[in-house]
């Protein structure tokens, strides 16, 4: 899961299909794009909202979207069409680039959807991406157990 700071969106989206996979099957992580956060625990908004969801999301620490992670992860999937520019930038083959999905195309196929970024917004801005990324983790969780079953 990549958004820009790894505070916000990808924080979320990683405790939320986490919470949709067994653990010990799957791995799942997020990063940001940016350096800004590095070492940082998730927005006090993205905790909040993620533990009123029976969520906890407070173990994680911000860390910067590398190269390796092209070889540590099957699937990256991007919070908005700026942050898969920067992923794909990266990419050092075409069988890398095809790692790289917008994550909200799995509710939108091929619409390239952003997932909003709440951080200047207000605190119900982090319940709407909370509730996008729900709704398109259900279908990529259900994908997921399916293909690797």
């Amino acid at each position: 899961m990549v958004c820009l700071g790894n505070i916000c969106r990808s924080p979320l989206a990683e405790g939320i299909l986490a919470s949709k996979l067994p653990q010990s099957n799957f791995q799942i992580d997020s990063a940001g794009t940016g350096n800004y956060h590095i070492g940082r625990e998730p927005d006090h908004r993205s905790i909040a909202t993620a533990l009123k969801k029976g969520i906890d999301i407070t173990n994680q620490k911000a860390r910067q979207f590398t190269v390796e992670d092209f070889d540590a992860f099957d699937y990256i999937f991007v919070m908005d069409s700026s942050n898969y520019d920067n992923v794909i930038e990266l990419a050092k083959s075409e069988e890398q680039k095809n790692k790289v999905e917008m994550i909200l195309n799995y509710l939108f196929p091929n619409e390239n959807v952003d997932v909003p970024d709440p951080y200047y917004g207000l605190q119900n801005g982090f319940d709407t991406v909370y509730e996008m990324l729900d709704e398109t983790c259900d279908i990529i969780a259900k994908k997921l157990i399916e293909k690797h079953s």
